[in-house]
């Protein structure tokens, strides 16, 4: 089907995954930190969002009631019959359960924010498990007595865990190898309202000033006797106190003229009513229910504009107590007292209050937060997906195939995919490296930043077609690729164009025609060109070719220029405009998910077979073929009998850098003879990612290593069109992609060349079938 453009570039594989959300908050109850982030990550995935049982007595078989919430996200709740003993309800549960992930043939995800739902979830298949720890449940009032061991089974179980504060992380982080500090975060833009221009609640509205105001779960956690004294010090105060009232009676609240309880509110007007305090409170009790809190309203009061006095709760301490809005206070005089002196605060003093704040939440935003951990999931997903490809053996159910394709790349995975899906036959893919994907390979280093293993690999094409084929397998993040070269002490666009003229040479070009009467200028006529030093100076005369081509040349290819067909320096050309992208195709733009998730999904096919670590040599004698796709050397193929085709290799040094960010694009060029590399490579340009630190790959050009680039002289070609005449011959055999036919090709032309190897062939197929079959096709 034909997708406009903008949906292929944009547009996420149609199955979207899903998550399970166990959790044993109530969705409608307060909005906390598992709603925050289940909204966001609705964007992405299908929200399940679980919800503690409620028995019926009127219900004679279990249901499960689903609320639709938002676009992808639904709210699930299991509704029971009344008088089932925990056996039955476990199992009422997991009959749910079965019967809701079975209607999701995507990826699943199973999140916890209670490890008492293991007990029913945990024998059904989660592709990923996530525990997001937000309290220590164990503490809390009522607690299961086993609670504790289900949350070790819980963590030995997950892939990744979570925690929302940093006293339970480090309370935690010797029992998960991957276990994260994830605090909880703000939206920022929901809080920040001014109170001029927005109306008060009319149950707020009467109340004298100042007022001092909570919201939150009114619970165990909170210190009631701390709060009645206070009222008790300050009756001309108002205490305002938004919230339900759990698991304590309303009978233990504290009543005094000047304390008002209001109830719960909805998450969208706690901001018409903190936007009219004067000052946040968190009276939380230190009791063990709140040794390992980190209070969401935190950050959501400072956003508010609000000063803050707390109890010394661990994480607001280390966190927020170094603020000038954030006071810290033990008991009824301390907070009192704290309350004062902010109340005597001046206008300067607010506003620098409010300058802090949004220097302290600048990274604290829920949409970054969730971003992040969205990225993981799907990382994680995509690792689990290649980690099935990669480690892969031979089914012991298969020892013969239809089609052998050797090479994982873009030639080898594009022919396996469209003979196993066009033409329907069995394919075996095997490739020596341990990995997918060819030279486009890509993966998370140590420092997290996805990474080229294999240098910069920059889609981009004129052909609508070959970018509808591989969105069937991958969304797209549009991208234009900007090089800059280091010379004379200088970064000046490459390819040259006006803007590199007018800076190396302090030239005032206004525009296209003085840039092409300059370059005219210095060009020189060399008569017949017949080498790429002759196409270079022949338009930009010899000092330019010194400044961009000759040292660069030299380096990539170990030769002078003058030794290199002219088609080398064809690829490059001088522009006399003010265009610095590298490339000038209508499509540029990079997997949103990276290369080896792309070629995850084309080789993922029930008819494709996997096998990586294995050459063509070292498959086993057992192993049959009809017909073999070679994407390898073709002089590798034929074992050298005509003498080893010369190919240019490359060297990659990894590093991580402790800056954000090191370089002004992508990749700077370094045509310096002496200096050894060609270029440098900074990914977070390509990718978009965010991190604190950077990872860059130098490349150094090298005679011995693994085949890169065909050496494009006379005496190759002809070694080459000899070989082309043997596998010419060769009727089972089908070659194709560049190491096979001796060309540079750049990846969308490898693609191209694949899909029209492939219709060529499975025409030849088709015709022999109808063959065999006695059909004649009329003349």
């Amino acid at each position: 089907m034909h997708r406009p453009v903008e949906q292929s570039l944009s547009a996420a594989q149609s199955a979207r995954p899903v998550i399970v959300c166990f959790s044993h908050l109530r969705w409608d109850l307060v909005f906390q930190r598992p709603q925050h982030i289940m909204t966001r990550l609705s964007q992405s995935f299908d929200i399940v969002y679980w919800e503690e049982p409620r028995f019926d007595a009127e219900s004679d078989r279990p249901r499960l009631e689903r609320l639709a919430m938002r676009q992808g996200l639904v709210r699930a709740i299991p509704v029971l019959p009344a008088g089932l003993d925990a056996a039955a309800t476990d199992k009422a549960l997991r009959s749910l359960l079965q019967a809701e992930v079975a209607g999701h043939a995507c990826p699943r995800v199973f999140w916890y924010y209670t490890p008492m739902m293991l007990a029913f979830s945990a024998p059904v298949r989660a592709d990923l498990i996530v525990y997001d720890c937000m309290d220590e449940l164990a503490n809390f009032a009522f607690a299961p007595g086993d609670i504790a061991e289900r949350e070790a089974d819980l963590m030995a179980r997950a892939d990744i865990v979570l925690c929302g504060g940093r006293s339970l992380y480090e309370a935690r982080r010797g029992r998960h190898p991957n276990i994260q500090c994830f605090p909880s975060g703000v939206d920022i833009a929901h809080f920040a309202r001014d109170a001029a221009h927005t109306v008060e609640p009319d149950d707020q509205a009467a109340l004298p000033l100042p007022r001092l105001g909570f919201y939150g779960v009114i619970d165990e956690r909170m210190d009631l006797a701390l709060l009645a004294e206070m009222a008790r010090l300050r009756p001309d105060w108002a205490f305002v106190m938004i919230g339900p009232v759990v698991k304590i009676s309303p009978d233990d609240l504290p009543r005094a003229d000047n304390i008002h309880w209001l109830g719960g509110r909805d998450y969208a007007q706690l901001p018409d009513y903190a936007v009219h305090w004067d000052i946040a409170l968190m009276p939380f009790a230190r009791n063990a229910s709140t040794r390992f809190i980190s209070p969401t309203k935190t950050p959501e009061y400072m956003a508010s504009g609000l000063p803050v006095v707390s109890t010394p709760i661990k994480d607001v301490v280390d966190s927020y107590g170094a603020l000038a809005s954030i006071r810290i206070a033990d008991d009824a005089a301390g907070f009192v007292a704290a309350c004062e002196d902010l109340l005597a605060a001046t206008d300067e003093d607010r506003a620098a209050w409010v300058a802090e704040a949004g220097a302290c939440l600048a990274d604290k935003s829920w949409d970054g937060m969730t971003g992040r951990i969205a990225q993981q999931l799907h990382d994680a997903l995509i690792a689990r997906q290649v980690s099935r490809i990669a480690t892969s053996r031979l089914p012991p159910r298969r020892r013969h195939y239809d089609v052998l394709v050797v090479g994982a790349g873009f030639a080898g995975a594009v022919m396996a995919e469209r003979i196993a899906a066009g033409s329907g036959k069995s394919v075996l893919v095997i490739d020596k490296r341990d990995h997918i994907g060819g030279n486009a390979y890509d993966h998370r280093d140590e420092a997290g930043i996805l990474v080229h293993r294999y240098g910069p690999h920059i889609f981009h094409t004129n052909s609508r077609d070959i970018l509808d084929y591989l969105s069937r397998f991958t969304g797209w993040r549009p991208y234009e690729h900007r090089v800059l070269a280091d010379v004379d002490g200088q970064l000046v666009p490459m390819p040259i164009n006006r803007t590199t003229l007018n800076r190396l040479y302090g030239l005032d070009l206004a525009d296209d025609q003085a840039a092409a009467d300059y370059l005219q200028s210095v060009a020189v006529d060399v008569g017949e060109i017949r080498n790429s030093r002759d196409t270079v100076v022949a338009q930009v005369g010899e000092d330019l070719y010194a400044k961009f081509f000759q040292g660069y040349t030299r380096k990539q290819w170990g030769v002078d220029p003058s030794a290199l067909d002219k088609s080398v320096a064809a690829r490059v050309p001088a522009r006399t405009n003010t265009d610095d992208r590298y490339f000038t195709d209508s499509f540029q733009c990079m997997p949103d998910q990276g290369y080896t998730a792309m070629f995850g999904a084309i080789l993922d096919h029930p008819q494709i077979d996997i096998l990586t670590g294995v050459s063509h040599a070292d498959l086993p004698d057992d192993i049959s073929w009809d017909h073999l796709v070679w994407t390898g050397p073709i002089d590798e193929y034929f074992g050298h009998e005509l003498g080893r085709l010369p190919y240019r290799s490359l060297r990659f040094e990894h590093e991580t850098l402790a800056t954000e960010q090191s370089q002004p694009v992508a990749v700077v060029n370094y045509p310096d003879f002496d200096t050894p590399y060609t270029r440098i490579t900074e990914y977070k340009h390509l990718t978009g990612q965010e991190a604190p630190v950077t990872s860059i790959t130098r490349e150094y050009p090298a005679d011995e290593g693994d085949p890169y680039y065909p050496i494009p002289n006379p005496a190759a070609q002809e070694m080459y069109r000899r070989y082309a005449t043997l596998a010419r011959d060769c009727e089972d055999v089908t070659f194709v992609g560049r190491l096979a036919t001796y060309r540079y090709y750049n990846m969308d032309q490898i693609v191209g060349q694949a899909l029209a190897t492939w219709r060529r062939l499975d025409a030849r197929w088709r015709l022999d079938a109808l063959a065999r079959l006695g059909v004649v096709a009329a003349e």
